[in-house]
């Protein structure tokens, strides 16, 4: 009886092993928020795991306002590379990158009251952008419209207010449009779920996630939500744009600091590693290119030169502060066409970013030079006068004494008085060698002395 069960048991593990190696898995990834430069490696992460498992679908969960163009371009050209059947799931909203993240997609599910849409670039400041970006995000969107069967014209309309149109091309049949907004010149085109579904920008609705994984005939799959790891959680804090900047300026400030003292110390160690956190987390998140790297560690490779082998400052140091700066401008520019005002900002951003650096660091001395840390680091006052302490070389006796200079005084050099050599100044005239001298003060352990006329 015992072997009757146990062989049971094993068979019903062994069937639920090969029921659960047989389920189709589909891997949920959220987009909601903000889109930056943070999200591109999460989304090109899951996509490779996803296509390893063979994975039957990639739901992104969408419910964005939008942000940065290039990353939105990074993520787009990651989905339509997918292997793995790609569905946006348009959970209330998709503008503006969201909405080309959307497109690019194999299919989009919206709930109801969803929006998509509104994707003119605008720039920092909320003004729209010059038609050197206008026309680039405006194919961008036509393209990705185009490479899954979407209406082109809809797909630009979403981005250029200067468009218009009376009729539409669905399904082969032209279609009067009446409904749209947009479809005027001076409007942007934002389709509701229902106008999206209309002219055919929206393969479904549903109102959950369950409803769509039942419309995709998926609701037997094991579902996997994804989130980010904390390494791409922290590359995403070090390109937070204040942390970034502020990363940007304490390096380049260390160095700088470095430059005013011999070898090489604390500030210039800080500010390498700042600068490594900053540059490697952008390169990361393909915000630096290797052109740009190369740019900021040619300036530290002439900075070094400058510190460890060349006295003073000079063209090394100059050059070295020239090519950081350009580096850090250029990192500051998307990898996409911007009009002359993102440049004027990142050049402000620069600017700004340096002197706020400047400014913190001293506050933040001043602050920590009144910590009791400080005060056991440096122990000021413990050796003063008033406690006792003294650096006399017990000279004091010989105050009135006379000797002879045996190196030219400039105004420092030696003396011999009776059996002692003594390193003394002058009283700032030159006395030569072989001068008389007569001492006439010691105050610790200085000695000034005067010629003997």
């Amino acid at each position: 009886m015992k072997k009757a069960i146990i062989s049971f048991l094993t068979f019903l593990v062994f069937t639920s092993c090969v029921f659960a190696a047989e389920k189709a898995l589909v891997y949920r990834v959220p987009i909601q928020g903000v889109i930056d430069l943070g999200l591109p490696p999460f989304i090109k992460r899951v996509i490779k795991v996803a296509e390893k498992n063979d994975a039957a679908a990639i739901i992104f969960d969408i419910d964005t306002f939008g942000g940065r163009l290039d990353a939105a371009t990074q993520i787009k050209d990651a989905i339509l590379a997918s292997d793995v059947p790609t569905i946006a799931f348009i959970n209330r909203r998709a503008i503006s990158a969201g909405a080309l993240i959307s497109l690019s997609c194999e299919k989009i599910y919206m709930t109801s009251g969803g929006t998509i849409g509104a994707a003119t670039a605008v720039d920092m400041s909320g003004k729209k952008g010059s038609e050197k970006v206008i026309s680039y995000m405006r194919e961008e969107m036509a393209s990705t419209a185009e490479s899954r069967g979407r209406n082109i014209t809809i797909a630009k309309g979403m981005v250029d207010e200067e468009l218009s149109f009376t009729h539409l091309v669905i399904d082969g049949d032209s279609v009067e449009v009446t409904d749209l907004e947009g479809r005027k010149e001076g409007k942007l085109i934002t389709l509701t779920t229902e106008s999206a579904l209309k002219y055919k920008m929206a393969d479904g609705k549903a109102e959950d996630f369950d409803e769509l994984l039942s419309q995709l005939q998926l609701g037997e799959a094991g579902v996997i939500s994804t989130k980010e790891s904390w390494s791409e959680n922290l590359v995403r804090f070090l390109t937070n744009p204040v942390v970034s900047s502020l990363l940007m300026t304490f390096g380049f400030l260390g160095v700088l600091f470095e430059l005013q003292s011999p070898g090489w110390g604390i500030p210039g160690t800080f500010g390498i590693l700042s600068l490594a956190l900053s540059l490697g987390a952008s390169y990361l998140a393909n915000l630096a290119s290797m052109t740009d790297l190369i740019i900021i560690v040619a300036g530290v490779a002439f900075l070094a030169v400058e510190i460890l082998f060349i006295p003073g400052f000079g063209f090394a140091g100059i050059t070295g502060i020239g090519l950081m700066l350009w580096g850090l401008y250029e990192l500051l520019l998307p990898d996409i066409p911007v009009s002359p005002e993102i440049q004027s900002m990142a050049i402000t951003g620069l600017t700004i970013g340096i002197i706020g650096g400047l400014v913190g660091l001293v506050l933040l001395l001043r602050l920590m030079t009144k910590t009791k840390f400080w005060t056991k680091l440096t122990s000021p006052g413990m050796e003063s006068r008033e406690a006792g302490y003294q650096i006399s070389i017990g000279l004091e006796g010989m105050v009135g004494e006379e000797g002879v200079a045996t190196s030219d005084l400039r105004p420092s050099g030696w003396v011999q008085a009776g059996e002692k050599k003594i390193f003394v100044v002058s009283e700032g005239e030159f006395i030569t060698k072989g001068s008389p001298v007569k001492i006439l003060s010691v105050e610790g352990n200085r000695v000034v002395v005067r010629e003997v006329k």
